[in-house]
């Protein structure tokens, strides 16, 4: 890692560290992370693209302290060439993920009975019989087999699009827009195709759905339209990035069970006592790393103090939940997988306003994906050495781009 120098600061500001994107392996922390968590809980970064540099918040109570306050806005970022990791993210006017309270509590207003308890539920059944029509595919057929393919890929995609109200035929679309925008090495001109493509079929949907009264989420979005409470533009904004959010849970389960097999120790102990799942999977979201570098970043709007740094107004602030997730102020021996860890308030999700609308949905189908295999797979375990599972590269989600297994 390097760092550049910036005239035009004063010589008390932190050094610019230039942070590259790598293509890390399994379940490895990002060094260049750990090193800016060592040298300060706010520091100053250049990523690969964009114009600049940006703030860097890491320890876990400044992480929600920024996310939570009113004065670092998504929306100022409208417009600005940002320093950033995606090479050709360009956010459209409608995205929920650039929008400040009241708009965008509005608009989450608008589905927020879909993501309840009571509407996640709803689909918990469905989701239940098609893993379990899943697995017995992959039973049927017999080892090796590429776990990604027959099941954590197909899987988060019959959900989302049961949740979303998307036929069962237009599944595969779904997906293919989805890897097509979310990867890098694609080039700008097919991933802005795939998201034209995705919300030009959503825009359809929430019109057929004006006025509907299903509980589904284009059904809500469409009812809301129809109240006149949303726009479509905002309608179909929200409807692609649910839809394509709702695909992580291939890479966060591909994450896990690439885990629980290559430290079979934590697979035998949740096999044994099923009581303890629901506390594991959260200390497996907890420690995964999701993603690569960094999300989306906030600008501030005035002078604020963190820590004893002052970010100035117009300043570009970037939230790094993984080293939260990391803090050892929080999270007592950070770098260990504690399957008893309690309490454990991590922020895989997010927090504040724009906590991830789809979270309680994730952890039900992780929960669900951990129940399914554990019990049905007993002898569940990877068919290579582990150095051979190939992790996606040049993605800004992380994960197995297969998993390939035995039992």
């Amino acid at each position: 890692m390097t760092s550049t120098t910036d005239e035009a600061t004063p010589s008390a500001m932190p050094p610019v560290r230039d942070w590259p994107a790598i293509d890390l392996h399994g379940a490895d922390f990002d060094p260049v992370l750990t090193e800016l968590m060592r040298e300060g809980p706010v520091t100053r970064i250049s990523l690969p693209n964009g114009e600049g540099w940006a703030w860097l918040v890491t320890r876990y109570d400044d992480v929600r302290a920024v996310t939570n306050d009113p004065r670092f806005s998504r929306a100022e970022v409208m417009g600005r060439p940002v320093t950033r990791l995606a090479p050709h993210f360009i956010p459209g006017s409608d995205a929920i993920g650039f929008l400040d309270p009241p708009d965008h509590t509005r608009l989450r207003r608008s589905v927020a009975a879909a993501f309840t308890a009571r509407g996640v539920e709803r689909v918990r059944e469905r989701s239940r019989r098609m893993l379990d029509e899943l697995v017995d595919d992959l039973l049927a057929k017999g080892p090796p087999a590429d776990l990604t393919e027959a099941v954590l890929s197909p899987f988060p995609i019959a959900v989302v699009c049961e949740l979303m109200g998307v036929p069962a035929s237009d599944r595969g679309l779904m997906h293919d827009w989805t890897q097509r925008i979310l990867s890098q090495s694609h080039g700008a001109e097919v991933s802005t195709k795939a998201r034209e493509d995705m919300s030009a079929y959503f825009t359809r949907l929430v019109e057929e759905r004006r006025g509907s009264d299903g509980e589904d989420v284009t059904s809500l979005l469409g009812a809301a339209v129809g109240r006149g409470e949303i726009t479509v533009r905002e309608a179909v904004g929200l409807a692609v990035l649910v839809q394509i959010g709702g695909e992580a849970v291939t890479n966060n389960s591909g994450q896990m069970f690439y885990l629980l097999m290559t430290r079979p120790e934590l697979a035998e102990r949740m096999r044994a006592e099923p009581g303890i799942r629901a506390k594991a999977v959260e200390e497996l979201l907890r420690y995964i790393p999701h993603r690569n570098a960094v999300g989306l970043s906030r600008i501030a709007t005035e002078d604020v103090e963190i820590r004893g740094v002052r970010i100035r107004a117009g300043d570009v602030v970037y939230n790094s939940y993984l080293s939260a997730n990391r803090d050892p102020e929080v999270f007592p021996d950070p770098d260990r997988i504690d399957l008893d860890r309690s309490p454990n308030p991590h922020v895989a999700f997010g927090f504040g306003p724009h906590y991830c609308v789809g979270g309680m949905l994730a952890r039900l189908e992780s929960q669900l994906l951990v129940d399914a295999l554990l019990d049905r797979m007993p002898g569940l375990r990877l068919a290579v050495p582990p150095e051979q599972v190939p992790f996606r590269k040049g993605a800004l989600i992380r994960g197995p781009e297969a998993l390939p297994v035995t039992w």
